[in-house]
């Protein structure tokens, strides 16, 4: 159960961030089947191992499990830039964000 939630998770993951699983694997200082033998449910990250993943990613573990968020790295780096934000920026931004939802709405 837990082995595909994961292997998925990663994969996605992984893409989003525009990687191959070797990159990644030796980016984060593991032989080069690390990832792909994760992804493929041949094997399980220990919870080091997930630690260096999410670091990898620029996610915590909590966003790792949380699969609504279909993009953690992104939403960070977004929260990081909003934060930022003058109020003037900050309203205008809510305006954008408003018409783009009623936009889909419809």
């Amino acid at each position: 159960m837990y082995e595909d939630l994961i292997a998925k998770r990663l994969a996605k993951l992984r893409e989003l961030k525009g990687v191959t699983a070797r990159e990644m694997s030796l980016d984060i200082g593991q032989n080069p089947s690390y990832i792909n033998r994760i992804e493929n449910q041949k094997s399980m990250p220990s919870i080091q191992g997930l630690y260096y993943i999410c670091e990898y990613l620029k996610i915590t573990p909590g966003e790792f499990f949380t699969e609504n968020n279909t993009n953690p790295t992104l939403a960070n780096e977004l929260s990081e830039k909003i934060r930022r934000m003058t109020p003037e920026q900050l309203e205008g931004l809510k305006s954008i964000i408003d018409g783009i939802t009623d936009l889909k709405k419809k």
